[in-house]
């Protein structure tokens, strides 16, 4: 049961927070004094092992120790934190959430409901146009990209593209992370490798990499077993496709037995975004603002990826020298993210109908879990 521990308002900074809603970046240090009258947060869905959230929010309070931080549910998942949302639009109280983390989808739908409300941050400039809406409802925070999870003992020539994984060396070898009919991470696979042809993005990569995975089916090299560490250690899939920051933190969780590399490939990189926004009803909107200030600074975005999640501010980090020598080592090349594409909520939409519905009949390999 959540239990609140944060002190209550005075009037006079009761007073301050009403009538001081910092509606830009253009004074950090006003936001930042309106934020500490607040002198609370109340964030949800933030499990301290996702992206290095616990050490991301352990970096706020020691920057912001008159704030205090109030964590709802922390394993909700993003339609929780919608419904949260519209729960709570008139409590002021800590059960009531002052932003949410969620899937790329939500920030559109929410907006649309006005669940949320603007805010550009800072660094606003730097965050490709592609992951971010124009009036800034909601803003991209970080991303993964499709990678390639090797057991080294069994594959001493990873693959380094998808065109690769066609190879007569990968039989009995190359496997998705789930049902290309139901579950997102298996369809985005698909897609990718639909991508990778050169294919159009939306429904036209969908029905390449469906034609893709039908010859990798019909060589012998798609294995049709969902893929995990567990799977990828005891030899079943050698390789499969995972989310970069999955299968780095699957590779640390093997602890080098079986080595294992992370692959991103050369082609056909997709991004999977999560969106940061303001709940339109937040009862402490300048806090609200001031965490989406620090996510946004080096220090938030480099937090996140130690975590394994490439910050939405990654490639502008990367070009400016800014990222630490011992997470980039950790990491696939900086480069190989360079050419990371967002597919569009519509892209998205289009491909995922083609493949969700003509897997059965073009691949016909239903896939086990």
């Amino acid at each position: 049961m959540f239990k609140f521990t944060g002190k209550l308002l005075s009037l006079s900074a009761a007073t301050l927070m009403v009538s001081s809603v910092i509606s830009s970046a253009d004074s950090l240090d006003d936001l930042v004094k309106a934020a500490k009258a607040e002198g609370q947060l109340t964030t949800i869905a933030l499990p301290h092992d996702w992206c290095g959230y616990g050490a991301v929010i352990d970096g706020f309070k020691a920057k912001y120790p008159e704030i205090t931080v109030n964590e709802l549910n922390p394993d909700a998942g993003s339609g929780d934190e919608v419904e949260a949302i519209k729960a709570n639009k008139d409590n002021k109280g800590p059960q009531a959430p002052d932003v949410i983390d969620v899937g790329l989808s939500f920030g559109p739908s929410a907006k649309k409901d006005g669940l949320i409300q603007p805010y550009k941050v800072s660094t606003w400039d730097s965050i490709p146009d592609s992951a971010k809406d124009a009036e800034g409802y909601w803003t991209g925070d970080y991303y993964g990209v499709l990678s390639f999870m090797v057991n080294k003992d069994l594959v001493p020539n990873p693959p380094q593209d998808w065109a690769d994984l066609q190879k007569d060396e990968y039989k009995n070898m190359v496997a998705l992370p789930g049902d290309p009919r139901t579950a997102n991470q298996a369809i985005m696979s698909v897609y990718a490798a639909g991508l990778s042809t050169g294919a159009a993005p939306g429904e036209a990569a969908g029905t390449a990499g469906l034609e893709f995975f039908k010859k990798l089916n019909a060589s012998g090299n798609f294995v049709p077993v969902t893929g995990k560490a567990a799977t990828l250690a005891q030899g079943q899939t050698p390789i499969f496709v995972f989310w970069d920051y999955n299968a780095l933190a699957g590779r640390d969780t093997l602890k080098g037995n079986p080595p294992v590399d992370v692959i991103v490939p050369k082609t056909g990189v997709v991004a999977g975004v999560y969106v940061q926004a303001i709940s339109a009803f937040a009862p402490h909107p300048n806090a609200a603002k001031l965490w989406l200030e620090y996510l946004y600074s080096d220090e938030g975005q480099i937090g996140w990826l130690k975590g394994y999640c490439h910050p939405i501010r990654f490639n502008d980090l990367a070009k400016n020298g800014k990222i630490p020598a011992d997470v980039l080592a950790k990491l696939p090349p900086a480069e190989s993210y360079a050419a990371a594409v967002f597919p569009t909520l519509e892209e998205q939409a289009a491909m995922k109908d083609a493949i969700t519905k003509n897997w059965d009949t073009v691949v016909g390999a239903a896939v086990q879990k």
